[in-house]
């Protein structure tokens, strides 16, 4: 690569951490090229972008961001191979991770960069998947203010009801 190949690579890099909250990086190293087009066919059916990069190179785009975003938190899991998954959802990467892996145990996470949080290590993946995004958490508050209305008509409803069922009672005597 030249000079100028790499200034180019670290400057998309660099929109690319600025685009994206959510970033995943991974370790795919051990797949064959079939794992491999397999994976990168699930991360463009849900609207992952994967990007193979070398780790000096995204150390540099880490470091023209500057440090206010803690990019830095992730400085310990640029060794060996990495692979990037980037995402406008948060816990899409580690479904993705999850339900490739199946059996294997390929691709690891090596990192995950949410929100300004940082998680680092394979361990984490299960609690990646099970948050929750921004639409669930939506759908979930709507649902619990719903649910106290919902409760207050169908008391109404019966109470009414029991009240109609009382004058038929009394009408019928």
């Amino acid at each position: 690569m030249t000079r100028s190949e790499k200034v180019a690579a670290v400057e998309i890099l660099k929109d690319k951490f600025n685009e994206y909250s959510f970033f995943y990086l991974t370790d795919f190293s051990n797949l064959t090229v079939e794992q491999i087009n397999k994976l990168r066919g699930m991360c463009f059916d849900k609207d992952v972008e994967m990007q193979v990069a070398k780790n000096t190179l995204i150390t540099k785009a880490f470091e023209a961001i500057g440090d206010d975003n803690g990019f830095s938190g992730l400085a310990p899991a640029l060794k060996g191979p990495t692979a990037i998954m980037f995402s406008k959802t948060g816990n899409v990467p580690a479904k993705i991770i999850k339900e490739f892996r199946g059996k294997d145990e390929k691709p690891v996470l090596k990192a995950a960069y949410i929100d300004s949080d940082v998680f680092l290590g394979d361990e984490n993946v299960d609690v990646l998947a099970a948050l929750k995004s921004k639409e669930e958490l939506i759908g979930d508050v709507i649902g619990l203010l719903q649910s106290p209305a919902k409760n207050v008509i169908s008391a109404l409803k019966s109470g009414g009801s029991t009240i109609m069922g009382l004058l038929k009672t009394l009408e019928e005597r």
